[in-house]
């Protein structure tokens, strides 16, 4: 089921992990609404923001990263 709600956006100092997509440094950590986490580079993040937005319950971006899913209307 797709949450109508947005997802809670919080901001990280940095992050540890690497892009699920193509391994380059995480700049966004996503944790699902049905469970689970993905964690994405800047660019698959920006990639794929608003099919992200409409699956996570929680939204980690690292400090000074513009994602395009902040935007995203509910």
């Amino acid at each position: 089921m797709t949450s109508l709600l947005s997802p809670e956006i919080v901001t990280a100092d940095s992050l540890t992990e690497r892009c699920d997509s193509c391994n380059a440094a995480a700049r966004v950590e996503i944790a699902l609404a049905s469970g689970g986490s993905l964690a994405f580079c800047g660019h698959h993040a920006n990639k794929h923001a608003e099919r992200l937005a409409s699956l996570a319950s929680k939204v980690t971006v690292e400090e000074g990263f513009e994602w395009a899913g902040q935007s995203h209307p509910a």
